[in-house]
């Protein structure tokens, strides 16, 4: 699997340790941007280059892009065909259980619910140890289809 990554200057620092621990991890990472920290480059664009590498190949691409809260960059890039992105700023206060009675791991569940492809993280609210472990669980976690979930993918598909 090939993981991109996409960060603006509020998740620069924070993509640049990813990226070696992703690889670690037996991914294949590419960096879409930015490639420098500029304080006063905008996440529009860098985050949908790297929504759109992912659409390119929706079995086999994943995305994590980045930025201070993480919401703006999932904003832009679920803007772009067939992604649906996720934002992680940390842990729930307290324990969810699911539509299933199970315990619900807020990270996993993303992949194993809403088949999300792209990763959106709040450099400024995750230390790199948090950030490390939601990206291992996030990308270990794999999607479960059901006719429940399919069925709401089709809704938020076609803007129902």
């Amino acid at each position: 699997m090939r993981v991109i990554f996409a960060a603006d200057h509020g998740g620069f620092a924070l993509k640049e340790v990813l990226k070696p621990f992703v690889a670690s991890l037996g991914y294949e990472v590419e960096d879409v941007g930015a490639y420098t920290l500029d304080m006063t480059d905008d996440y529009p664009p860098i985050i949908q280059a790297g929504a759109r590498k992912v659409a390119e190949d929706l079995k086999n691409n994943r995305g994590i892009i980045i930025g201070g809260s993480g919401q703006g960059e999932a904003f832009a890039a679920n803007r772009i065909k067939g992604i649906r992105a996720v934002v992680y700023y940390g842990e729930p206060k307290r324990p969810q259980i699911d539509a299933d009675g199970r315990a619900l791991d807020m990270i996993s569940s993303t992949r194993e619910h809403n088949d999300s492809n792209i990763l959106s993280l709040a450099g400024r609210f995750l230390s790199e140890e948090e950030a490390k472990d939601a990206v291992k669980r996030w990308l270990e976690a794999t999607y479960e289809p059901s006719s429940r979930h399919e069925k709401r993918h089709k809704l938020v598909d076609e803007g129902a």
